[in-house]
Formats: C-alpha cells, sequence, structure tokens
C-alpha cells in the first residue's frame, strides 16, 4: 500500500510524502518564497533524515516563483523575529560569523549526500539563495518563464551557500565568475544549452514533466539507481582513472548481488 502524507515542519515549507517520492515545497508565496535560515536548518534536517524507502526528492515552489532568495528583513537591523541577527553577529567579528553561515550552508550542501536523487523543479525567479537551493540538486527541470540570477553583488555580498562550487561545475569558472559578478539573469534557454538545466517546459506543463522524470527513475532497480547516482555526484573532482574505478567497483557491486539473489532464488525453487 502506497504511504501518503503531508506536513509542515516549517511555516515556510510543505513536504509530501508519496510512496518512495518526497516533494518538499518553499511555500510562502506572498513573499516569493524568500528563505531564512531556520529553513535551511530544517532543509538540513530533512537531508540527513531522509526515510530509506525515499527515492526521489522533488525541491519545488509554490506560486510563480521558485524563490527571491534570502528574506531581506535578514539584513536589517534586528533582523527577523525567531531567526539569527546576521548585523547583529558582525560585533563578534568574521570568524563568529563565517561559522554561523557554516551552519546555513548545511542546508544546501546535506542534498547532495543524501542518498535519494534530488529534482528542482523550477519557475520563474530563482534569486541568489534560490538559486543555489535549485544548484543544490541533481538535476533541474525548469519552466520557459525561469529566471536565474546569482544576485547577491546587489547587495554588495558574495554567494556563501555552496552555490560557487556547484555552478562552476556545471558552467565552468570564467562563465560562472562572470554570471556572480554582474548578478545577470539567466533565462531557459541559455540554462539547457549551459548544462544549469536538463529541459526546459511550458510552466503548465512542468509538475507532469517532473512526474514523468520520477516514474523513469523509480522503474529502473533501486541499486542500479543508487550506485548510478554514486558515479556521478562528485565526478568533476575525480580524474579519468578514478571515474574508471569507481566505475568498476559499482558495477561488481551490483553483478555480486544479482548473482547471489539468484543463487537464493535457485536454493528455495523460485
Amino acid at each position: 500500500m502506497t504511504t501518503k502524507s503531508t506536513s509542515r515542519p516549517h511555516p515556510r515549507l510543505r513536504v509530501d510524502v508519496d510512496g518512495a517520492v518526497m516533494r518538499i515545497t518553499l511555500d510562502a508565496p506572498t513573499c516569493r518564497n524568500a528563505q531564512t535560515p531556520s529553513m535551511w536548518e530544517e532543509l538540513e534536517r530533512l537531508a540527513t533524515t531522509l526515510p530509506p524507502e525515499i527515492r526521489v526528492v522533488i525541491l519545488a515552489g509554490e506560486g510563480p516563483a521558485f524563490s527571491a532568495g534570502l528574506d531581506r528583513g535578514m539584513l536589517s537591523p534586528g533582523g527577523v523575529e525567531g531567526e539569527p541577527d546576521l548585523l547583529g553577529m558582525t560585533a563578534n567579528g568574521p570568524e563568529a560569523l563565517a561559522d554561523l553561515i557554516e551552519t546555513f550552508q548545511r542546508g544546501f550542501t546535506a542534498w547532495r549526500e543524501c542518498p535519494a536523487l534530488i529534482v528542482a523543479a523550477v519557475q520563474g525567479p530563482a534569486i541568489g539563495a534560490g538559486f543555489q537551493l535549485a544548484l543544490a540538486a541533481d538535476l533541474r527541470v525548469v519552466a520557459t518563464d525561469v529566471r536565474f540570477s546569482m544576485a547577491e553583488v546587489t547587495l554588495g555580498l558574495v554567494p556563501d551557500l555552496g552555490g560557487t562550487h556547484a555552478l562552476t561545475s556545471l558552467v565552468g569558472p570564467a562563465r560562472a565568475l562572470e554570471l556572480c559578478l554582474t548578478a545577470r539573469p539567466v533565462d531557459a534557454r541559455e540554462a539547457v544549452a549551459t548544462g544549469i538545466a536538463s529541459l526546459a517546459v511550458e510552466p503548465d506543463q512542468l509538475a507532469a514533466t517532473v512526474d514523468d522524470l520520477v516514474a523513469a527513475v523509480l522503474a529502473t532497480p533501486e541499486d542500479t539507481a543508487r550506485e548510478m547516482l554514486g558515479l556521478f555526484r562528485g565526478i568533476e573532482n575525480r580524474t579519468a582513472a578514478e571515474q574508471q574505478r569507481t566505475e568498476r567497483e559499482a558495477q561488481s557491486r551490483i553483478l555480486c548481488a544479482k548473482t547471489a539473489e539468484m543463487r537464493a532464488n535457485a536454493a528455495s525453487g523460485v
């Protein structure tokens, strides 16, 4: 029997589980799904406590925007109620603030360490932290109205949530630097052409297209899909020889498991 549930672990997040699929929706459309550190803390918790039966996680945004990025209130005196006072923290010096930002980063980097495939379904603006959250996924499917922008520079800041490494691995250092220095928006066509996105579809087809992708992934044997994920995560940091070793080790585990299963079935007369 398929297990379905809906929960709201954070005022700006909704989590829907349907069997092997978890959908995490940024659900604060009145502020264009602006993000806060407490959201990132919850995202890290979700990533690090993912139930073993979950094979695919979809990151999505409610309404016309994926995410407008950091809640600008975080950069005002006193900040946002219930959230860290970023400007106040500067009194403790850059090292203490850097330690705090490290905890924020884990809400993004933890997704690349969990065993499920992470798919971002992105429509409309995906700005700053919104862009970086999309980059935290393994795959990005976008609507034709998408607008990615690494806009931290417009606030006199730099991207600090893991996005520079992820973006560089996709588009190369020169283009990544240009996008981060200028905050230039990237539309759907450029996103697909540069590898930021896998494909682009009309906004009203985004959900169905992601569902089709998820169905195709779930049709793949689970062990094979998980090994495939391991082959490609971190590939940019491996030499050709290291990647070849990763391939043969993954294949050997699969074949040994298949052989053991066949022997067990033969012994039991299945």
